[in-house]
């Protein structure tokens, strides 16, 4: 393939919020589209394009094509949520460094948090959209039946449906493949470096490795070493395969 010919490729994008209506853009070409409802899209490239993904609710992102977008036809990108903060104000009087003249002077008073007026407030982290939509189909008022009993009919006719089963694969999948990305960028160099694999192949071998029953085990801890171990193996297992 000439590098300098441009090449449709079709790719995907991944988050934690709506994937649907995502802006894809090619810099360099001027080329535009955007993401359908599962997030894929089709766009027109070449070797050494820019590609930026912009949308409200994620943080703006941009990739390279390289050789193994173009050889494999295939662009895979995981956005970060975008959860805007505001920038810190300062409001009064100008303290002086003084710790005793600035609590005399000052007119603060402490701020007023949930705990203060008796609402139950939450400092978890914060849900995916999969992970809200779960526990919404998971939760719900209970309807009065008499003699002290009651029915979560929203947990029932979800469960009845099959939409909490689906729900829960999908918020498992998700959290699979965002693994699945993180792993990839941080160990392919070594990892390729001990033991070369074909460039159009990679993504395929770690979708091979993020469907072993171990995978969430052996690479979600911080023992690197026990994540490079495990992939080193499954390589060999992977490149097995192929030659079968």
């Amino acid at each position: 393939m000439t590098w300098a010919q441009s090449t449709n490729i079709k790719g995907t994008v991944y988050g934690t919020a709506d994937v649907e209506g995502i802006h894809v853009i090619n810099k360099t070409l001027g080329k535009a589209t955007t993401t359908d409802r599962s997030g894929a899209f089709n766009i027109q490239v070449k070797l050494n394009d820019t590609l930026v993904f912009s949308a409200v609710q994620y943080k703006l992102h941009s990739i390279q094509v390289d050789a193994e977008m173009i050889e494999t036809k295939l662009a895979n990108v995981f956005l970060l949520e975008n959860i805007n903060q505001l920038d810190e104000v300062v409001v009064g009087k100008v303290l002086t460094g003084d710790l005793l003249s600035d609590v005399e002077n000052s007119d603060a008073k402490p701020p007023i948090n949930f705990y203060d007026v008796g609402i139950p407030g939450y400092k978890g982290k914060v849900k995916t959209q999969s992970e809200r939509r779960l526990y919404e189909a998971d939760n719900g008022k209970f309807v009065s039946i008499g003699l002290g009993f009651g029915l979560n009919l929203n947990k029932i006719l979800n469960a009845v449906s099959g939409r909490t089963k689906d729900l829960k694969r999908r918020v498992k999948l998700e959290a699979r493949d965002e693994l699945m990305f993180r792993v990839k960028a941080k160990f392919s160099e070594d990892l390729f470096k001990e033991s070369p694999l074909e460039s159009p192949l990679r993504y395929e071998f770690f979708y091979f490795c993020s469907e072993d029953p171990l995978f969430t085990e052996k690479c979600s801890g911080v023992n690197e070493l026990v994540t490079m171990a495990f992939l080193q193996e499954k390589l060999i297992q992977y490149k097995v395969n192929l030659k079968n």
